[in-house]
């Protein structure tokens, strides 16, 4: 599915987008991970990482 020499890094590394649909908000990555707009994800295995957003209260704000 991509251009990595040995194999796809594994669900918790960083890997390539294979297949983008922003206008439904999520990304497919080459180790056959889904990842949502809002930090959540789809593992291969079929476990769910919860979003992590981090609240506006929290951002810090440039003057």
């Amino acid at each position: 599915m991509c251009s990595h020499r040995s194999s796809c890094p594994s669900a918790d590394a960083a890997a390539h987008i294979v297949a983008a649909h922003p206008e439904q908000g999520w990304n497919l990555l080459c180790n056959g991970a889904i990842v949502f707009d809002d930090s959540g994800e789809l593992l291969p295995d079929g476990s769910v990482i919860a979003p992590h957003r981090v609240f506006a209260d929290r951002l810090a704000v440039a003057a």
